[in-house]
Order: C-alpha cells, then sequence, then structure tokens
C-alpha cells in the first residue's frame, strides 16, 4: 500500500534551477526520475500536492500539473482522489544525464537543439542553459554544478575572453566528465574528449573557391568581421589566405556604415544586422547586387532564399551539428567530427 506519510526532504529533490532553459514541467518531471533512478523515490512514496509543490517552488500551478500529467502519461505516478500522487513503477533509469550549455539562443542554436533532442531519444535527462556569451555565468555555471551528469556538451563563445587557457582551465576542472565540445575546438583542453566543431579558417577558404567563377567578375572582397561579437579570428586568417592566394584586393571592416562601396566590390556579413545595412547602403547607391555588388551572407535561412531571388550563402549545417553530438553518446564513442560546410549559390552573387 502506498504510504501516505510525504518526508519533506522530498521538496528538496525538486528543486527548480532558475538559469536552466529546460522548461520548468521537465525540471521537474526529471527530478523525479532523476530522484526514483538514485533510489531516493521508491514504489508507494507519495508526492506533494499540487498546491504544496507550487507553492513551495513559487511556480505556476498548470506547471505542476503538466508535470504530473505527463508523469502519469508515462506509467510513473497514479493519483487516487483523496490521497495523492503516489509512485507506481521505480523500474526507471536513465543511463544518460546531460548537461548542455549553449553561448546563446539564436534560430540557427534552435536547429542544434531541436536536432540533438530529436536523435538522442526520450531515456535522456536533460539540463539546458544559456550563458550569452558571458564567460563569468558560464564558469558559475560549471563551478555550481552538483549533478552528476554522464556529458557535458559545451559551445565555448566568450564576448569577455580572449585567453583561451582560462577557458580550457575551467572545462579541464569537470573531472574528465564525457565532454563534447561543440562549434568550436579549443587549444588547451586535455583529456580524451569528443567534438564535434567548425573549422573556421578552412571553412571559409573552402567555400570562397568553391564559388571563384562569381568572385572573379568583381575586384574586392570585404569583410563585415564585427569587432564587439565573440566571431572566431580563424575566419580573418581564411578569407586573407584566400584573397592572397587569388590576387584579390580585400579589407576587413567593422560595419558597412562608413564604408564608401563601390562597383566591384563584394560584401561578405556574419551578422544578420550587417546583411541588412548591407542591403540598405547597396540599395541606396543604386548598386545593382549581383552585378555591381556581390553579396555573401553567413549562415542560410529560409528567408535568404527568396530576398532578392535569393541571397549567397555559406553555412554550418546546424542540424548535423546538433544530430552528430547525440550520436557521438548514443555510441559510447570518442571522436572528433567536422562538420559540413555549404554553399548556397544564388543571384546576389
Amino acid at each position: 500500500m502506498p504510504n501516505k506519510q510525504i518526508n519533506s526532504s522530498i521538496l528538496n529533490l525538486l528543486a527548480i534551477d532558475e538559469y536552466s532553459s529546460t522548461p520548468k514541467y521537465k525540471q521537474i518531471y526529471n527530478s523525479i526520475t532523476n530522484a526514483i533512478d538514485e533510489k531516493k523515490l521508491k514504489k508507494g512514496d507519495f508526492l506533494p500536492s499540487i498546491n504544496d509543490l507550487y507553492f513551495n517552488l513559487d511556480i505556476g500551478r498548470e506547471t505542476v500539473e503538466k508535470a504530473y500529467n505527463t508523469l502519469k502519461n508515462d506509467g510513473i505516478i497514479e493519483s487516487k482522489q483523496g490521497k495523492g500522487f503516489f509512485i507506481v513503477n521505480d523500474n526507471v533509469k536513465s543511463n544518460k544525464r546531460i548537461c548542455l550549455l549553449f553561448n546563446k539562443l539564436s534560430d540557427y542554436k534552435k536547429e542544434i537543439y531541436d536536432a540533438f533532442i530529436k536523435e538522442i531519444g526520450e531515456d535522456a535527462i536533460i539540463d539546458f542553459y544559456i550563458y550569452n556569451n558571458d564567460f563569468a555565468i558560464f564558469k558559475k555555471m560549471l563551478e555550481n554544478s552538483k549533478k552528476d551528469y554522464t556529458h557535458y556538451i559545451l559551445i565555448p563563445h566568450f564576448i569577455d575572453v580572449y585567453n583561451e587557457n582560462e577557458v580550457a582551465d575551467v572545462i579541464n576542472s569537470l573531472n574528465n566528465k564525457s565532454l563534447i565540445l561543440m562549434d568550436k575546438l579549443l587549444k588547451g583542453v586535455k583529456g580524451d574528449f569528443s567534438a564535434v566543431y567548425e573549422d573556421f579558417k578552412n571553412d571559409i577558404y573552402d567555400a570562397l573557391i568553391k564559388v571563384l567563377k562569381p568572385l572573379s567578375k568583381y575586384r574586392t572582397l570585404k569583410l563585415i568581421f564585427p569587432d564587439d561579437g565573440y566571431y572566431p579570428k580563424e575566419i580573418i586568417e581564411g578569407f586573407r589566405l584566400f584573397c592572397l592566394q587569388y590576387a584579390f584586393d580585400y579589407r576587413i571592416l567593422n560595419n558597412i556604415e562608413n564604408d564608401v562601396v563601390e562597383d566591384g566590390d563584394v560584401l561578405i556579413s556574419l551578422k544578420e544586422e550587417d546583411l541588412i545595412s548591407s542591403l540598405e547602403k547597396t540599395n541606396g547607391l543604386k548598386k545593382k547586387i549581383g552585378k555591381q555588388v556581390g553579396i555573401i551572407s553567413y549562415n542560410e535561412t529560409a528567408i535568404k532564399r527568396i530576398l532578392l531571388n535569393g541571397i549567397t550563402t555559406i553555412s554550418t549545417d546546424f542540424t548535423k551539428m546538433g544530430s552528430y553530438a547525440a550520436e557521438i553518446i548514443k555510441s559510447n564513442i570518442k571522436v572528433k567530427k567536422r562538420v559540413p560546410f555549404n554553399v548556397y549559390l544564388r543571384n546576389s552573387l
């Protein structure tokens, strides 16, 4: 028979992490299944009532209801009127407990996340965090991580850090946890870790070679490289190498606003804002895009396929980045995989 007496320590097992981007109902679900897996909750144990839980956790009642309903649908708990919710299935085990730490939210990061979640399956417990390119927050999140994660997946991009050794020291403090570096392969990270990464220098170099023929009608290539962002300097290295080897004049700009756009220019933008500025400036000068001035934009999106009859893009395959990371975990292998970098040649070039 179920034990109606509720141990107050159960509430401590169900704490909400306000730093986590994982939905709160999913955090409750994960906390309960994790506690069952660790034998801290067992068959017959009662859970706090919906009222008790939303009051103590200071969250919405509908959040608790959604968590409990999901647990019921999965056959983990049941409820009896007048008695409450209790564990009916303690054969719950997740071999994968994953800390997913992204530098920011964006359409591209959502592609990575969605592909990862789809591929990893339902039996993984995932805590999802965003540190907004802030190294201090990144460091604090890892230092305060008290959960027994089986895997850490980290995207290490920072605006305020210029010494990668400092970042590597923090990552190395994870004590040989199963680590997957995503998007950027950092020097100084030790151990037998995995990576799903962009090769920023060779990616842009190889991409420009693929569009060498349409580029040949232009004279000067201009890379708009923001000085207030986290973009890897290896992009500049690959860009400069291409221009020198194929005899293009080139410039590296922080923005396009103060630049004079002339016939024979190709504008390459990393940020969406710089793409818009490039289009506005070019149109304002009544330059014909794809004829007098070329446009190339980083990162493929649906709107770029139709904007001005098509914007040429060079782009990492973000879906593969997410699915590759999940495959590494599922296969229990150690590997470093370069993600495909694609070129979509359209009318803007």
